[in-house]
């Protein structure tokens, strides 16, 4: 039996604002954006070449999830991003504008730099020295 993760949902307040920051910013790739109802859409996004596991951007439907968008994780990293070149996505981060939360460090295992998202959620950024 094999078992791998799928998607990771993480609360929006608008779909196509988060569409945006991830395609736009990000670089991610829309990978599905269907219309379930007249408010429910199914929304995938995922790293520029990567299909393992995408975000599934799931807009917040009440004040519960509202309250969650941004810090889904209490203060915590949230994501963790995985690079092949540290230096060209960390100046993306910088030119798009995006907040740098912790600079860039070299630790034992790879270079690492904390951003976060439009929404507040904190990301790892990390190019491992193994790949």
């Amino acid at each position: 039996m094999k078992n791998r993760l799928a998607h990771i949902a993480i609360v929006v307040e608008d779909y196509d604002e988060a569409i945006r920051f991830y395609t736009e910013k990000l670089n991610f790739t829309l990978i599905e954006d269907t219309v379930l109802s007249e408010t429910k859409r199914w929304v995938l996004v995922a790293p520029h070449g990567s299909t393992e596991c995408c975000l599934l951007l799931a807009k917040a439907a009440n004040e519960e999830q509202t309250g969650r968008k941004g810090n889904q994780t209490g203060g915590r990293v949230f994501l963790f991003l995985h690079t092949d070149d540290f230096q060209r996505d960390y100046q993306n981060l910088l030119d798009k504008n995006i907040k740098i939360v912790r600079e860039p460090v070299i630790e034992a295992w790879g270079t690492v730099a904390v951003f976060e998202d439009l929404y507040g959620n904190l990301w790892d950024l990390i190019e491992p020295n193994h790949q």
